[in-house]
Parts: C-alpha cells; sequence; structure tokens
C-alpha cells in the first residue's frame, strides 16, 4: 500500500502496525510482525529520522520518563505522508514530460521517418511485450478485434477483464468473430469481463485481430511466412494508417450484435428484464420526437405519472443521467424503431 510512497515492505509493516496502537516499543512491534526486534529497531530509526515516526516521551528528553524501552508513536499521516505524496506527483509530472519530448523527438528524427509511423516487430516475446505495453499503457481507450486462436499471446493473458485498465477508468470495446467464442472456456472469460465492465459485441467475421490504445498506437499481427515462421506484427503510430484502422473499427462495431450474460450463458440478445417493453419503446419513440409527457401520457391514454416511471426505466437501462444521453444510448443500442401506430401527427410548437 505505501510503497508507491518509498516504503518497502518491512517499513510498510512496522508503520501499519502502529497505527492499531497509541505507543508501542520496538519488543512489541517486532512480536506483532514477525520481524526480529534488532531489525525492527533499525526500521523504527529509519521511520523517525524520516519524520514518519516519533519517540514517544513525557519529558521530551527523547526517553521515556521510567527508564524503560523506548516506545514510539506515529507522526499524523496527513502531516508526515503530504511530503510524499508531492514528490511522487512531481516525479510523475517530470515523466510525462520526458515521455512527451522523447515521443515527439523520436516521431521527428529525420533519420527514421518511416519507423515514426510503423514498426516491425518480430518474436513470440517481443510481440506480447508489446502487446501489454498498449494495453497497460492505455489511459483513455482500448478498442479490440479478437478473432482466431491467439499465436504470440495466449488467450489467457489476453484477460478480456483487464481490471487495471478498467480501474483507470478506460474505455475498454471489444468485437470478437464468432469462431473466437469456439475456443476452450472462452464464455467463462467472457462472463468475467462484461461484468468487470467490458463492452463486448459479437460478428460473424473479423478482416484481422488488431489492438488500439487511446488512438495514439494500434498493433495488427503479420503473416508468419512473413518472417521465417516466426509470430510478427506491426505497430502503427498516428496516422493515416491508424485513422482507417479505427473507423475499421468502429463501422464493424455499429453493425456487430452487443453480447449479453445470463446465469445460463452467454446471449446476443438481452435478457428481457435489460430490454426496453413495446410501452417503453412507444414512450421513447414520442420523447425523441419532441412530444411532451403531458401530450404523451394522452396519446398513449395513461397518466403523465406511467410516462415518466416509463422513462425513468429507460434512462437506467441506458445508465443515463439525462433524456439527451437516453437519446445517443438508443441509438447505438437499435431501439429506435417506431412502434405503428405513432408520430403520424405534426406537434408544432411542443417542448421536452
Amino acid at each position: 500500500m505505501l510503497k508507491s510512497l518509498g516504503l518497502g515492505l518491512a517499513e510498510e509493516s512496522v508503520y501499519t502496525a502502529l497505527l492499531a496502537r497509541p505507543t508501542a516499543s520496538a519488543e512489541e512491534l517486532a512480536r506483532q510482525t514477525g520481524l526480529d526486534e534488532a531489525g525492527t529497531g533499525h526500521v523504527l530509526g529509519d521511520l523517525v529520522a524520516r519524520g514518519l515516526v516519533a519517540v514517544a516521551t513525557e519529558t521530551g528528553s527523547g526517553a521515556p520518563a521510567d527508564g524503560g524501552p523506548a516506545r514510539y508513536r506515529l507522526t499524523p499521516p496527513s502531516v508526515a505522508l503530504a511530503p510524499f505524496l508531492v514528490e511522487q506527483r512531481n516525479a510523475l509530472h517530470r515523466a510525462e514530460a520526458a515521455f512527451a519530448m522523447l515521443t515527439e523527438q523520436y516521431r521527428s528524427t529525420a533519420a527514421h521517418p518511416a519507423g515514426s509511423v510503423v514498426e516491425v516487430v518480430v518474436g513470440v516475446e517481443q510481440v506480447a511485450h508489446r502487446f501489454h505495453q498498449l494495453q497497460r499503457g492505455a489511459q483513455q481507450e482500448l478498442l479490440v478485434f479478437l478473432v482466431g486462436d491467439p499465436i504470440a499471446v495466449p488467450r489467457e493473458d489476453t484477460d478480456l477483464s483487464e481490471s487495471s485498465a478498467l480501474d483507470r477508468g478506460v474505455d475498454f470495446r471489444v468485437v470478437a468473430a464468432r469462431d473466437y467464442l469456439d475456443g476452450p472456456d472462452v464464455a467463462q472469460d467472457v462472463r468475467e469481463g462484461v461484468t468487470a465492465g467490458v463492452q463486448l459485441r459479437l460478428a460473424d467475421s473479423l478482416p484481422l485481430k488488431m489492438v488500439v490504445s487511446d488512438r495514439e498506437r494500434a498493433m495488427v499481427p503479420l503473416d508468419m511466412s512473413d518472417c521465417g515462421g516466426e509470430p510478427s506484427a506491426i505497430v502503427v503510430h498516428r496516422s493515416g494508417l491508424l485513422t482507417a484502422l479505427v473507423h475499421l473499427f468502429e463501422m464493424i462495431w455499429a453493425q456487430a450484435r452487443p453480447l449479453y450474460t445470463t446465469t445460463t450463458g452467454v446471449h446476443t440478445q438481452p435478457p428481457t428484464d435489460r430490454y426496453p417493453t413495446e410501452e417503453e419503446l412507444e414512450v421513447l419513440a414520442l420523447l425523441l420526437a419532441g412530444v411532451s409527457d403531458r401530450r404523451t401520457a394522452a396519446q398513449l391514454g395513461v397518466s403523465i405519472r406511467t410516462v415518466e416511471r416509463r422513462t425513468r426505466r429507460l434512462m437506467d437501462l441506458a445508465g443515463a443521467d439525462s433524456r439527451l444521453q437516453l437519446g445517443w444510448h438508443a441509438a447505438r443500442a437499435g431501439w429506435l424503431r417506431p412502434p405503428a401506430g405513432l408520430l403520424q401527427e405534426d406537434h408544432p410548437g411542443e417542448h421536452r
């Protein structure tokens, strides 16, 4: 937990042990942490020198008033750990600045004009390494095509759930070819991925395998025969080619069928309780046409409260915070099919 602030395992063990008590001696902390007393004393001395721990005294002389073994207490973490946090933030900012400078310098190097756009990676270890770099380096978005059996990156290492990316708030969208689902234990991976937050869709076929990271880099496998049978891939950086690959993903994504998980397996149709009813779709059609709730209620022969309840459930299904977001989700999910008999009248002057 405290490794990111510069504390080692022994230091963290002693520090967290002190959290549970007002004061403690080196002997007491050694028993609690399982460290030897001499090692615990050394760690305490280091923590005292760094201002994270203080010697608990009654006289202010640095020793207990009764002449017994020294006892230690934590310096309030809000005071002691703040400088470490600031330093880590500053170090991260310096690293980001160096990263940006080196990346731009690499792209602008006249001696490697092609290398700044496309690089070839050969060999199982190198391909797997670059794949994980792209996946774990994403900060905003991951776009993935999954097709066929894996070659360089084992299926278990593809990690549909990729919890670290999802924990970072990365938008993780995956299109899988139908034959990908034929692999062993894939249904379980799909279930875990969708549960974790991956948006997953199914296509009858895909033209290639691919991963796109933050629309900055993409990785596409090459034909094995191109490099003497060794797995190989190209990494594409920002360019017209990368833009075309992103456009290809978005086009196939729009046509692919969403996958849903239930207790009976993985399906391309949502469970009935996760899809709007016909009555809710009637409300949605009128809502998106700009018809007011009052006029919608009158046309459907229901109360305004019923219209509001159906609208609320539509927003819950879509995960939307506003009616504008609801309309956007409805378009993506294919809900926009106005039921027959509705929207045949114009309603000038109506407002949402």
